[in-house]
């Protein structure tokens, strides 16, 4: 089986990339290492340094994907922020991106398309646990970007017959997370300022929760979504842990000092209801953040 990892030297793509070659596929990345870095590719994937935005790099993209069986888009420029301030920027990669990979795909005759999404596009809801089934609403032009996409993969199954699915990822987090710029995770930031001797800042009040979800478990996500048989039209599929953590926790489980600034517009709570993932891919969550913090911490050199 031959699989295409786009963002790949990525945070979420390498550990999916790392399980695929566990799993025996051949493995291809694609990633321009804007968010990512080389180093976190896996050694035994082909790695093909190319922007999908451009459409002079069709020909590297299409021979990357030549006889590829599934592709997993993950490039993206994550973060709700940052949208908010750059949306054209992230429209441009977020988007349009999306539809030229998904058309490359189409006409190279892959099989399925699996598409990364997020929790952003419920927005701040208020049905907890958040199933597929609640209102989409998203508040930023990141989840907005994130919805287009998973539109699209609908249509290009109905339309084209490729087979589809998008999973929309609650916060993840793992080895391999990066602790500083645009794309950092609370757990990220925090480290990161622990090392420079720096309170840990939180947002406001820090009682706003999320639902954490381990990067193994959704790359083990990933690779169900792409064998399953009952999936392929499109579906919106969530993937979290069904707990969550309030950024007050977190930083009373790494410890240290701490300042509040000024919040961000933001969900005030995300909690997962993954019953459609046990139903649809027989997936649930396996890792918890207060497993995996004492082992990255002392990782990290601060415990």
């Amino acid at each position: 089986m031959k699989a295409v990892v786009t963002g790949g030297a990525g945070f979420i793509g390498s550990n999916l990339t790392e399980a695929l070659l566990d799993e025996g596929y051949e493995v291809s990345v694609i990633d321009n290492l804007e968010a990512g870095k080389s180093a976190n590719v896996p050694l035994g994937a082909r790695f093909y340094q190319t922007d999908l935005r451009f459409e002079e790099n069709d020909d590297t993209i299409s021979s990357a994907l030549k006889g590829a069986d599934h592709v997993f888009h993950l490039a993206a420029l994550p973060r709700v922020q940052p949208s908010i301030e750059k949306p054209l920027r992230y429209h441009d990669s977020n988007v349009n991106a999306t539809l030229r990979i998904l058309n490359l795909s189409k006409n190279a005759g892959v099989k399925r398309f699996i598409f990364s999404s997020t929790s952003a596009v419920y927005g701040d809801t208020n049905q907890f646990p958040t199933s597929e089934s609640a209102s989409i609403d998203p508040l930023s032009p990141y989840g907005l970007h994130k919805l287009i996409g998973e539109q699209y993969c609908k249509l290009f199954s109905a339309i084209y017959d490729i087979e589809t699915v998008s999973l929309r990822y609650f916060n993840v987090f793992g080895d391999r997370m990066p602790l500083e710029g645009a794309y950092a995770l609370v757990m990220g930031v925090f480290a990161q300022q622990m090392l420079k001797g720096e309170p840990m800042t939180i947002r406001g009040d820090g009682e706003q929760r999320r639902d954490f979800v381990h990067a193994k478990d959704v790359a083990r996500a990933n690779i169900l979504a792409a064998t399953s048989k009952k999936v392929g039209k499109g579906e919106c599929i969530n993937i979290g842990s069904g707990q969550n953590n309030s950024v007050n926790e977190i930083a009373s489980l790494m410890g240290g000092e701490t300042l509040n600034i000024k919040p961000v517009i933001e969900p005030r709570i995300t909690l997962c209801d993954s019953f459609l993932a046990k139903e649809l891919l027989k997936w649930e969550s396996k890792y918890t953040v207060e497993d995996f913090l004492p082992w990255w911490m002392k990782e990290l050199g601060l415990a």
